[in-house]
């Protein structure tokens, strides 16, 4: 008989966070931020698009471009649309941000996800609260701030959907045939609610969401349909 021995369970590693106050902990908090989080990718490249008068998007910045974003345009607010981290590429954007005067604010916002109710309503307290201009950032600059441009349009600004829905678009890098095309299939639910209703008199997004929204159905039909977009995923090293 042959004795089978079950495979241990890898601990999973519990990251520490880098020490800024020590030349050592500064170095690898760099190293995190240009090679850990691909930040030599966007060293020459910051997808930075100004959406309104009061609000910029872009990707994730360094320490140098945080400085340059409140000198040259003023930016009082940053929305980090990844949440917190331990990692070297948050450490060095809270310090540049206490440096530079800005208030650096936490609202976590997923890629692969339909947002959730509370999440959208969360989101237009958020653009009631903030001091303008400010700046909303993700890593890449596509997906969730492509998602949160588009809800900063519609709860802000009060654009038209069609007008609003352009944030999330290939100009911006997002790219729908792979997993971040669920939120994709978030917008597309909310115009076929509203198919053959004259321009006008769509149902107002927040009254869709509230009562007519539903979130695991959408996620459901999306994932059925995916097929081969789940390979672009690991190829464009999105989160």
């Amino acid at each position: 008989m042959v004795k089978i021995t079950p495979k241990k369970k890898r601990k999973r590693r519990v990251h520490v966070a880098a020490d800024l106050t020590t030349a050592s902990g500064r170095a690898r908090a760099r190293r995190e931020l240009i090679w850990g989080d691909h930040g030599f990718l966007r060293a020459r490249f910051s997808n930075l698009h100004r959406i309104s008068p009061e609000m910029w998007r872009s990707n994730q910045p360094s320490p140098r471009q945080v400085l340059a974003h409140a000198k040259e345009r003023g930016i009082r607010t940053i929305l980090n649309l990844r949440g917190p981290s331990t990692q070297g590429y948050y450490l060095l954007e809270k310090e540049a941000c206490a440096e530079a005067g800005i208030e650096l604010v936490d609202f976590q916002v997923f890629s692969r996800d339909p947002p959730t109710r509370e999440a959208i309503f969360a989101a237009k307290d958020l653009f009631g609260r903030i001091e303008y201009p400010a700046l909303m950032h993700c890593k890449s600059g596509a997906d969730r701030a492509g998602i949160m441009s588009v809800l900063y349009k519609l709860l802000r600004e009060r654009t038209s959907f069609e007008r609003a829905a352009e944030q999330l678009s290939g100009k911006y890098l997002h790219i729908r045939h792979g997993k971040t095309g669920v939120l994709d299939a978030f917008l597309e639910a909310y115009a076929a609610y509203n198919a053959g209703r004259p321009d006008g008199q769509w149902k107002p997004f927040l009254d869709w969401v509230a009562e007519d929204y539903d979130r695991p159905a959408i996620k459901e039909a999306f994932t059925r349909k995916l097929g081969r977009g789940i390979q672009l995923d690991a190829l464009l090293r999105r989160e």
